[in-house]
């Protein structure tokens, strides 16, 4: 018996939820292939521990960046991959959602869901991240009220209005957690003339990164490679260089919350005031990140309980409750 899955195929996490059992895989959305046999040797943690230390014949990728599918082939390999690990064979096929950008395009949805009909589903159905995000944070989406999700991703950042069922006002960019590491890696290069990989830039910004001065600012110490020596060379960061290396990044970010915010109409306006704004989304896990948008907005923000699983576990809700809330999918209810 073929159990139906949600599955959350992000930029930068790949989650899968399984109708009766719950989230049944979360890892890292990359895979590293051996370009001359075109094998696939890792997938998840392991790939990703191969980023940045291969031979030039093994390539460990990301297949999405920026929200957008960077490469169908390997996104069609990561996705049969992904079902064979949860059990999905050519005798048991389910029915898959799968959660994507707002910003595809008609090819990228196209792409996907044809690519997981042939990793072996009997159907597959896409729907929007900001909508599955409220889901999963159990805001009252059917009711006439405004609910306002703020979802930041590895590669996007969404903000959506949602009321009735559906999306009333959508502002998508495509700038996330990713550009925030590779903003720090800009810096430590430009400003102390060492190169340092995304994975020591992702570290920075969890152990001292924050979009907002606070009691918590520290340094740290880095280990990279003196663009001058080609020597190996530590330097130290302050909490306030980082804060100056990603503002740009974040500030992106909460220029398109305003913008959505702007688009609202006037009888919602009223409903975040009262209710707030609501923050899933890695990305929303920066220090000070919230608080800086309730400033810049001055509309209160709550961060979700569940910011990682949030998106997967409305998608859930959908697999679980599949003809009643069938609406929810793309293409059956649509801003644009």
């Amino acid at each position: 018996m073929a159990r139906d899955l949600a599955i959350d195929l992000g930029t930068a996490n790949t989650l899968v939820y399984m109708k009766g059992r719950g989230i049944v895989l979360n890892e890292p959305s990359v895979i590293a292939v051996n370009r001359k046999s075109g094998e696939v040797l890792a997938t998840g943690g392991d790939a990703l521990d191969m980023i940045g230390r291969t031979p030039s014949y093994i390539a460990a990728v990301r297949p999405l960046r920026g929200g957008a599918i960077t490469d169908f082939d390997i996104t069609e390999r990561m996705i049969r991959l992904l079902l064979q690990r949860v059990g999905v064979s050519r005798f048991t096929r389910p029915k898959v959602i799968i959660c994507v950008p707002s910003a595809i395009t008609e090819v990228e949805r196209r792409a996907v869901t044809d690519a997981t009909r042939r990793a072996g589903a009997s159907d597959a159905q896409l729907i929007e991240q900001p909508m599955a995000a409220a889901i999963g944070a159990n805001l009252p989406i059917d009711e006439p009220v405004g609910n306002m999700v703020i979802d930041i991703g590895g590669g996007t950042s969404e903000t959506a209005v949602i009321s009735l069922g559906g999306v009333v006002a959508l502002e998508a960019v495509r700038v996330g957690s990713f550009d925030i590491d590779a903003a720090i890696q800009n810096y430590v290069r430009r400003e102390h003339g060492v190169a340092i990989g995304e994975r020591t830039a992702e570290a920075i910004k969890i152990q001292i990164g924050s979009a907002e001065p606070g009691p918590q600012d520290r340094e740290a110490d880095i280990r990279g490679r003196d663009l001058v020596t080609g020597l190996p060379k530590t330097v130290r960061l302050t909490a306030e260089e980082v804060r100056f290396a990603i503002d740009e990044p974040v500030a992106a970010i909460v220029a398109s919350v305003k913008r959505c915010l702007s688009k609202a109409p006037p009888e919602l306006a009223q409903d975040f005031l009262a209710r707030g704004m609501f923050l899933v989304g890695g990305g929303g896990m920066l220090r000070g990140l919230a608080s800086r948008i309730e400033r810049e907005t001055e509309v209160p923000v709550r961060m979700s309980p569940q910011p990682l699983e949030a998106v997967v576990l409305g998608a859930g809700h959908c697999i679980e409750n599949y003809q009643a809330l069938r609406g929810m999918f793309m293409g059956a209810n649509r801003l644009r």
